[in-house]
Parts: structure tokens; C-alpha cells; sequence
């Protein structure tokens, strides 16, 4: 004895009980699968205080290099810190201009394409000025720590081991 009502609705409402049970197990495996994903042993945080800023960065390249090479570009740096330092703050007084001329109003683009330029010659004048400093810390380094210096970063395909 049934009671589903009769014929004509009976395997209409299959079709919807079997869809759902369809839907819910999608459901409850998107569910398990997002759960199975963020469930490692190693917290996000520790990820989350990597320096990517200048200084992180150096240290990071100084760290690759000998001992010897290290302390000269870290030398280097600690000598050249006013024109980095004005540079960068040169650059990023530049982004906040173009910032700025984009929110505008009434919006000029005539501004931003200034804005923009002015940030090109920064952004220029900043890769110029860190350039010099490598090449600087280059001519005082060793074989081994300019070799080191033009692998990084040392996980690259392309970096050759040294001989």
C-alpha cells in the first residue's frame, strides 16, 4: 500500500525525491572537500609574515651570500640608505598622486596621464638608484657572492649551480 497518490504523480515525485537526495549529497561533499582542504597541520598564519618589503628582500639575498659578500652589501646599503630611502619615498609619493587623480572629481585624465608619467619617472629613478647600489656591493664581492648574487632567487630554472 502506497501513499503516494496515484500514477500520474507518483514518478513525478520520485524524480523530485531522487533529485534531492542528488543535491544534498553535492552538498554535504563540497562541504567535506572545502573542510578536507583547510585542514593542515601548518597554521596560515606563519605564511602570512613573509617580508616582501626592500628590506626583506636584502636580507633575504644577504643571507644567500657569504659571509664576507653579505657584510658588503649590507655595508652598502647602510651607505646608500638616504637615496633609497628618498627614492622609494619619491615612488610611493607618486602611486598616492595618481591615486588621487583617479579619484577626482570631476575626473581630468589629462591629470592622471601627468600622474602616471611622474610615477614612471619615479619608479625609474628608484630601480636606477638600486641598481647603482648592486653594482656598487658587486665590484666589492667576491667570484662566489657575484655568482650567488646572479642565480637569485636560488629556486630559479634557470640558475645555474656553481662550479
Amino acid at each position: 500500500m502506497s501513499i503516494l497518490p496515484g500514477s500520474d504523480g507518483g514518478g513525478r515525485l520520485r524524480w523530485l525525491l531522487l533529485g534531492s537526495v542528488a543535491l544534498n549529497l553535492l552538498f554535504v561533499g563540497a562541504a567535506g572537500a572545502v573542510a578536507f582542504r583547510y585542514s593542515s597541520p601548518v597554521p596560515l598564519t606563519s605564511v602570512a609574515h613573509i617580508g616582501h618589503s626592500l628590506t626583506g628582500r636584502f636580507d633575504r639575498i644577504a643571507s644567500s651570500l657569504p659571509d664576507a659578500d653579505a657584510e658588503i652589501l649590507r655595508a652598502q646599503i647602510t651607505e646608500d640608505v638616504a637615496k633609497i630611502a628618498a627614492a622609494q619615498a619619491d615612488l610611493q609619493l607618486s602611486q598616492e598622486d595618481v591615486r588621487k587623480s583617479l579619484r577626482a572629481e570631476p575626473f581630468d585624465a589629462d591629470a592622471m596621464r601627468t600622474a602616471m608619467a611622474e610615477n614612471r619617472n619615479a619608479r625609474d629613478n628608484f630601480d636606477v638608484t638600486l641598481h647603482d647600489m648592486l653594482a656598487s656591493a658587486a665590484a666589492k664581492m667576491s667570484v662566489v657572492g657575484r655568482n650567488k648574487l646572479a642565480d637569485w632567487p636560488p629556486e630559479r630554472d634557470n640558475a645555474r649551480p656553481l662550479r
